[in-house]
């Protein structure tokens, strides 16, 4: 299917159909998304962040919220 022919589809969904697509597609997003944080962290791409604010806040260069 085309992003063409799936815009039209959703076009044409009825409000109720609408509603259940918009929250399922929100929960696919966030899902998605989950699994690519935890990819991300496990590949270690968070490492060196981790380490400047742990040495940011060892160093007192941190402020309370």
């Amino acid at each position: 299917m085309s992003i063409q022919e799936l815009e039209n589809a959703v076009t044409h969904l009825s409000k109720e159909e609408l509603g259940r697509f918009s929250q399922w597609f929100e929960e696919y997003l966030a899902d998605k998304w989950d699994r690519q944080i935890e990819a991300d962290a496990k590949a270690g791409r968070f490492d060196a962040a981790g380490k400047r604010a742990v040495a940011d806040y060892e160093a007192g260069r941190c402020t309370p919220l």
